[in-house]
C-alpha cells in the first residue's frame, strides 16, 4: 500500500510546481492524476535519460508498456527495470507503485495512457528524435504531450462527469510541448532536430486555442 506522505514527496520530488496544484485536488481526482503524473514522468526519465543509449531506452519504454497492457502484479514492472536499477530514478523504479495508486475505477484509463505513450516514446529512441518537418514535430507532439491533454480531459469527465473539449486539451499538450522540449530536452535529443523546423512548429503551436 502507497502512503499519502510518501506519495506527495515524491511528488514534490520530481516538480514543486505540480505538487502545490495536485495536492489541493479533492479526493478521488487527487489520487487519480497523482497516479497520472507520476506514471508519465516514471518514463519520461527513461526517455530523457543521459547515460543510457536509445536502444537500452526503446527496450525499456516497450517492456513498461507491455507490462501495463497485462494483469500485472505488484512484482512485474520493477522486474522489467531490475537490471538498470542503478541507473534510474526512483520515480521510475516505482512505476508499479503509482500504477496502483490510481483509484480501481479509472485505473485502467492512466495505465492505458501510460502504455501508449511508453510505446511511442520508444518509437522516437529508435529513430534518434529525427525531427526534419513540422509534420514531425507534431507527431512527436502528439505522441508524448496531447496524451496528457487527453487523460486529463477523461479523469475530469471520471471524477463528476465534466464535459471538457477535448480538442482543446489535444491544443493544449501541442502547445505546451515544442517549448518544455527545448528547454529541457537532453542536447543529443536537441541536436537530432532541425531548429528551423522547430521554431516554425513552436509558432504554429501558439496559434492554436489551449484550454485553461
Amino acid at each position: 500500500m502507497v502512503v499519502y506522505e510518501d506519495v506527495l514527496n515524491s511528488l514534490k520530488e520530481t516538480s514543486r510546481t505540480f505538487a502545490i496544484p495536485i495536492s489541493r485536488l479533492p479526493s478521488g481526482l487527487r489520487e487519480a492524476v497523482m497516479s497520472g503524473y507520476l506514471c508519465l514522468r516514471a518514463i519520461d526519465e527513461v526517455e530523457d535519460h543521459l547515460a543510457l543509449d536509445n536502444p537500452t531506452k526503446a527496450a525499456l519504454l516497450r517492456a513498461i508498456s507491455r507490462t501495463l497492457q497485462t494483469r500485472f502484479d505488484d512484482g512485474d514492472l520493477p522486474a522489467v527495470l531490475h537490471s538498470h536499477r542503478h541507473a534510474l530514478p526512483d520515480v521510475t523504479l516505482r512505476v508499479g507503485d503509482w500504477a496502483r495508486l490510481a483509484p480501481t475505477t479509472i485505473a485502467p484509463r492512466i495505465w492505458e495512457a501510460t502504455a501508449a505513450m511508453a510505446d511511442r516514446m520508444a518509437h522516437w529512441a529508435d529513430n534518434a528524435w529525427t525531427i526534419q518537418t513540422e509534420a514531425d514535430l507534431d507527431h512527436y507532439t502528439y505522441s508524448v504531450a496531447v496524451t496528457v491533454g487527453l487523460l486529463l480531459c477523461d479523469l475530469w469527465g471520471w471524477y463528476d462527469g465534466t464535459q471538457t473539449d477535448r480538442v482543446n486539451g489535444v491544443a493544449s499538450g501541442a502547445a505546451c510541448r515544442p517549448s518544455t522540449s527545448c528547454a529541457t530536452t537532453p542536447k543529443t535529443k536537441r541536436a537530432a532536430w532541425n531548429s528551423s523546423r522547430l521554431a516554425g512548429g513552436m509558432r504554429t503551436c501558439s496559434a492554436m486555442p489551449v484550454a485553461i
